[in-house]
Order: structure tokens, then C-alpha cells, then sequence
């Protein structure tokens, strides 16, 4: 028997509560619960019970065995005199408040409903499966299912507020520069995330708005200040960008940082860091007030219009600066705009609008709800158990499902688990 499976069990009342008896012969009856205490303390606070048709007002404590109360030192803790019952799956013994009193002890074991047993048991006792309830998922309530990833997508962007929230804290609120530089990481990618983070906090935002405009000096800042336009190579177009960041270094008085370098292995051509690099130029060049655009910009198909650029001439016959390949269009892809609304925009979006207290939920859902799903191993996963997803919304759904509840076994806490427990 766990501990945490016991408060489970009270939190829900799963089990017969009809006849309740404390072990002295006491009857109970449960008005509330009370409220479950994750921090130091009793487990269960101001619960309200009518024990031998007294009203008793106060705490519960949840132990496996009643002697965990001498254990743990509760008999010293003057935090736990209000307990007005101790919970437990054992009584091997009678325990105290640090004034001598007797405290009424609840057994059980002697009133569940053992299926509730059997549940966990199928729950956790399997350490082949990919997660706890694949063999029951299917069984569950689709609008229990559906209001419960509803649920986990706001808690991941919620997440994700706090990271948006620490960058627009260094840059003294202002939303356009932390949109810059959290396009700027998602422009990496999951392999130069890092490196990209790093180069759009080299400098002051205050700089892109003063080159916007001008592509050429714009590409040259990037490339400058992500340590690409070091050393010497033949390319006429490596030579003159090299010139405007020698001109912008010292028309700004711009210092470098030790750089991560960018990295090109295994990575699609098309993926190259200055490939990314030179689109990202030209947004910032072609878009002054890229944030005020993306918060009046509601429906999917407006961003797909809101992001059509390409990459400069240049990069139109090169992914490199060193070789000439066959000519092609370096343009946001309907894919990509999709991996930065999920990861970058729609998560400001939904910052910056509960910041001004003007947060909509529906827009948000509906947004979200128009891309297609994503494809990687954990939705794949799903879908082999008939969970299958059919936007974004569920594949982020069930992306922080998978990583902050399966991974951790936290079925306890999650709404499929509770309802497998209950039933």
C-alpha cells in the first residue's frame, strides 16, 4: 500500500462511507474532506467531520501505518494538535497529540472498495508498458478525455510563459525585442536553439529597428555577431557583408561574446544556420512592428501571409557562402510557420494577452486547433493505441501528458488515471 494512493482514496471518498467506525467504535460522518495540503503540515486541511454526533473542525493525517505518526515526530509538532483524525491502512497502534489526547483513528482497509485496489494494482504493477493506461485509454469517456487535454495544453503554455516572462524581464518589457529573440531560438531549431538564443541576446534590439529595411546590413549583423563572417573565403557576397558588420560594429560600438558555434552536421540543407539566418534577416528588415502584426493576426491562414518571405538573392543559388548549388527559393515553408506558431507566437500570443487581462481562450484553442498535428515518436506512440490525434492542439495535449504525467508515473493526478481508479 502507498501513502499517496491512501489520500487518493479520502480525497475522493472511494469507499464505503455509510457505517463509518473509528477504531474505538466511534461512528463518523464526513461533511467535507477538507482541503489536500502539498506543503508541510497535515495532509488534509479544515475538514469537518461529525464524529460520535460531535461537529469536529480541523485537520486529517494519512499514514499506511498509525505508528508513521511516532515516525515522522508528529507527537513534537504542535502543527499536527489539530488533527481531528488519523487515516490509516494498519492500526497497529493507538497515537497522541503532544497534550496527551487520544487521537480517533480511521481504518481503511475496513471500508474500501477493493476494486479500487485491483485498478492500481493494473495501474503500476506492469513495468513493460510505454504508460500506465494503455491498456485501458480506449475505455475512457471522450469528453472526459477531451476537457482533460484542454486542461494540459493551457498548463503548457503556461510553462512556456515563464521562459517568455524571464526574457521580457531583461528586456524591460518590451515585447517586440522578446519576440526577436524567441524567434531567433526557434529559427535554430532543436540543434542550434542554443547557439541562436545566444546570438540574439549579443546585441540590443534597439539595432535591428534602426537597420530595418535595409536586408544587406541586416544579413551582415546576423551572420557578424554569430561568428559567420570570421576568417576569409572567395565569395564576393562573404567580402561585402563582411564590410557593413566592420561599418555597424563600429557605428554601434558592438563587442562580441564568446559564441556557441552553429552546427551544420546532419542537418538538411535547407536547415543550415544561414539559411535561417538570412530569412530571419529579411523579416526583421521587411517588418518593423512584427509583434503589434502577430497580436491583430488571428487565423492561420493570415500568418501563412504574414511570414511569405525568402531568403536574399544570394542564398537563392548557395547554403553556404562557400559553394554555388542549383538555384532554388530559401521561403518559409507552411511546416515551419506551423513550428513557430506552436512554439514561439501562439505562446506569446496567450503571455501577452492574460499581461493585459484581455485573454481569449477560444481564440487561442481555435488557432491551435487549425494546424496539423505534429509528427515525432511519443504522438506516433499515441496513435498505436488509438489515440490519435488530429491537430496540434492534441499532439501538445498529449506531449505534456506523456513528458510531465506518464513519465512520472502521476496517474494519481491525472484525470484518465482518476477515473481508471474510480471505476
Amino acid at each position: 500500500m502507498k501513502e499517496n494512493l491512501l489520500h487518493f482514496i479520502w480525497k475522493l471518498k472511494l469507499f464505503s462511507s455509510n457505517k463509518l467506525t473509528t477504531s474505538s467504535g466511534n461512528k463518523i460522518e464526513i461533511i467535507s474532506v477538507g482541503t489536500h495540503n502539498h506543503n508541510s503540515g497535515p495532509d488534509f486541511l479544515n475538514a469537518k467531520l461529525i464524529i460520535n454526533n460531535q461537529l469536529w473542525v480541523g485537520n486529517v493525517e494519512i499514514h499506511v501505518l498509525a505508528s508513521d505518526w511516532y515516525a515522522h515526530h508528529h507527537e513534537k509538532d504542535t502543527n499536527y494538535n489539530a488533527v481531528i483524525l488519523h487515516v490509516v491502512w494498519e492500526h497497529d497502534m493507538d497515537v497522541f497529540r503532544n497534550t496527551n489526547e487520544a487521537i480517533e483513528t480511521l481504518v481503511l482497509k475496513n471500508f474500501i472498495n477493493k476494486k479500487v485496489i485491483v485498478n492500481y494494482a493494473a495501474l503500476f504493477d506492469s513495468k513493460t508498458k510505454w504508460i500506465n493506461c494503455e491498456n485501458e485509454l480506449n475505455f475512457i469517456d471522450d469528453f472526459l478525455k477531451n476537457k482533460w487535454l484542454e486542461r494540459l495544453y493551457f498548463d503548457r503554455l503556461e510553462q512556456k510563459s515563464l521562459q517568455i516572462n524571464t526574457i521580457l524581464k531583461g528586456t524591460n518589457n518590451n515585447w517586440e525585442a522578446t519576440l526577436f529573440i524567441l524567434l531567433a531560438q526557434n529559427f535554430g531549431l532543436k540543434i542550434n536553439a542554443n547557439a541562436f538564443l545566444q546570438f540574439a541576446t549579443s546585441f540590443d534590439f534597439s539595432i535591428v529597428r534602426k537597420i530595418a529595411g535595409n536586408p544587406s546590413q541586416m544579413e551582415a549583423l546576423f551572420f557578424g555577431q554569430a561568428s559567420l563572417l570570421d576568417g576569409n573565403k572567395e565569395s564576393v557576397y562573404f567580402k561585402k557583408l563582411q564590410e557593413e558588420y566592420k561599418y555597424i560594429v563600429h557605428k554601434f560600438k558592438l563587442e562580441k561574446i564568446p559564441e556557441k558555434s552553429m552546427q551544420f552536421f546532419r542537418l538538411r540543407p535547407v536547415n543550415f544556420p544561414t539559411i535561417r539566418l538570412a530569412q530571419l534577416a529579411i523579416l526583421f528588415s521587411k517588418y518593423q512592428n512584427l509583434f503589434s502584426k502577430i497580436m491583430v493576426t488571428t487565423s492561420l491562414d493570415g500568418f501563412y501571409t504574414l511570414f511569405s518571405i525568402q531568403s536574399s538573392e544570394f542564398w537563392e543559388t548557395h547554403y553556404t557562402f562557400e559553394t554555388a548549388s542549383k538555384k532554388s527559393t530559401k521561403k518559409l515553408t507552411k511546416s515551419f510557420i506551423d513550428l513557430l506558431l506552436i512554439n514561439t507566437i501562439i505562446p506569446l500570443k496567450y503571455s501577452y494577452l492574460r499581461f493585459i487581462g484581455e485573454i481569449e481562450f477560444d481564440e487561442i484553442l481555435d488557432l491551435i486547433s487549425a494546424i496539423k498535428p505534429e509528427k515525432n515518436t511519443i504522438i506516433s506512440k499515441y496513435d498505436e493505441l488509438k489515440l490519435t490525434s488530429k491537430n496540434a492542439f492534441e499532439t501538445q495535449a498529449l506531449l505534456q501528458l506523456k513528458n510531465n504525467y506518464c513519465n512520472h508515473k502521476l496517474c494519481l493526478q491525472c484525470a484518465i488515471g482518476k477515473e481508471i481508479l474510480r471505476h
